[in-house]
């Protein structure tokens, strides 16, 4: 068995292709149980973001794995596999952990360092726990790449300036505005990424600029706002809003358009042409692409927020030698700590068998012993431990240096049938 990972992000797939492939919240607990109801999966989590979708899973046999792999990518998204399997990638084994290492790490994030991974990573594994999708070999390796994230972000400094799209988004716009002094601000959505947005924009502390919270439920709204000191609306209340907006900051989480052309335009009639510039972070995309025609509007989205941090990053890439350092040192420490896990078994199983036999002998052998003195009878149980202990040293070393291997499975094999086991 190995564990793998198969996925695409925005290193090997363009944008529209990650729009068609992101997976719902709410649909995640039935396909977890899906997966692992497949033939060669035992363990699945699904790490499901706005520049990835990764399945991590146990696999009992590989190219059955991968196959059941693609096939729930394509019915989960209705996407044909022949439209994404040049795009994906997969690691099995090692090279699966140090990967899933350097993504908590945010050496794969768009935003180098980003700490919202780490939350992410977190909430996909213990999904998976609790559907029971993910037993005791993915729940080592996510532990573990949970710390690795944490160890990342305080012995190196990949974490300092710019550490989240939200964040990349606010200054983007700021730096596309001249500043966002006396700007009117509008946020579009309240999960976890609107909270961003609106506590980048807070934090700017900037005189003059008013912050608006649109959202479909409206108490989650209210909050937001009350955290900037700004207003709330409903949904039905965002063309009012627009009418007065300098910046739109969106990421809804919506599965179709929030924001049509036409719609806009209407918002947009009483103001002619003064600039209102949108920062669209939805996966997939909350703006219709066309509102970019609109006289005044200029629209941004996620390859644009890419290229922006792509042009600050110079501080931080000394960082990325030795976070890469750190997750090689801990791939070791999980490749150790896996190849014991998977020799114990067998190795207790064989120290058992042995000692049953031990123990019948001497109980077969108990009448011609009952004359001994204790002594005596502690000497020929003390001899009979060494012997086995002894007789049983070198296999038990060969089977932990070689576990993990292919030879390790011929000789587990190997014992498990010569001993019964």
């Amino acid at each position: 068995m190995s564990v793998v990972v198969v996925g695409l992000s925005h290193r090997t797939a363009p944008l529209e292709l990650l729009e068609r492939m992101a997976m719902r919240d709410e649909r995640l607990p039935k396909a977890l149980a899906d997966l692992v109801a497949r033939d060669f999966l035992s363990e699945a989590v699904v790490l499901s973001t706005c520049h990835r979708v990764e399945v991590y899973a146990v696999a009992e046999r590989f190219h059955g794995a991968m196959a059941d792999v693609r096939h729930f990518l394509s019915e989960l998204s209705f996407v044909p596999p022949e439209d994404f399997s040049d795009h994906l990638y997969v690691h099995y084994d090692d090279a699966a952990a140090a990967h899933l290492f350097a993504v908590t790490a945010g050496l794969d994030s768009v935003v180098v360092g980003e700490t919202q991974i780490l939350g992410q990573v977190r909430d996909a594994w213990e999904l998976a726990r609790q559907e029971e999708a993910a037993g005791s070999r993915l729940s080592l390796l996510f532990r573990q790449a949970l710390e690795v994230g944490k160890r990342a972000r305080t012995e190196t400094a990949i974490a300092r300036g710019i550490t989240s799209l939200s964040q990349a988004a606010v200054a983007m716009a700021s730096e596309r505005l001249s500043g966002l002094a006396a700007r009117n601000v509008v946020v579009l959505g309240a999960g976890e990424m609107g909270a961003g947005l609106v506590d980048e924009v807070a934090e700017a502390d900037v005189p003059g600029s008013r912050v608006t919270v649109a959202n479909r439920t409206w108490t989650r709204a209210e909050q937001l706002a009350q955290r900037a000191g700004g207003r709330a609306v409903a949904l039905e209340g965002l063309p009012t809003a627009l009418a007065d907006a300098d910046l739109l900051l969106t990421s809804t989480g919506s599965t179709r358009v929030v924001l049509r052309a036409d719609e806009l335009g209407q918002a947009l009639g009483p103001r002619r042409t003064r600039p209102l510039l949108i920062v669209d972070l939805g996966m997939p995309r909350d703006v219709d692409p066309s509102v970019a025609d609109l006289p005044g509007v200029s629209l941004l989205g996620l390859a644009d927020v890419e290229r922006f941090v792509a042009a600050n990053l110079d501080e931080r890439r000394k960082e990325v030698a030795p976070v890469r350092a750190i997750v090689a040192e801990e791939v070791e420490r999980w490749v150790e700590a896996t190849t014991a896990r998977q020799a114990t078994p067998t190795v207790s199983a064989l120290h058992q068998r042995a000692d049953e036999l031990r123990v019948a002998e001497l109980a077969r052998y108990r009448n011609r012993l009952a004359d001994l003195e204790p002594r005596e009878r502690d000497a020929v149980e003390a001899l009979t431990r060494s012997l086995l202990a002894k007789l049983l040293h070198d296999p038990t070393v060969r089977l932990k240096d070689a576990a993990g291997s292919a030879k390790g499975e011929r000789l587990a094999g190997a014992l498990t049938e010569l001993f019964d086991l």
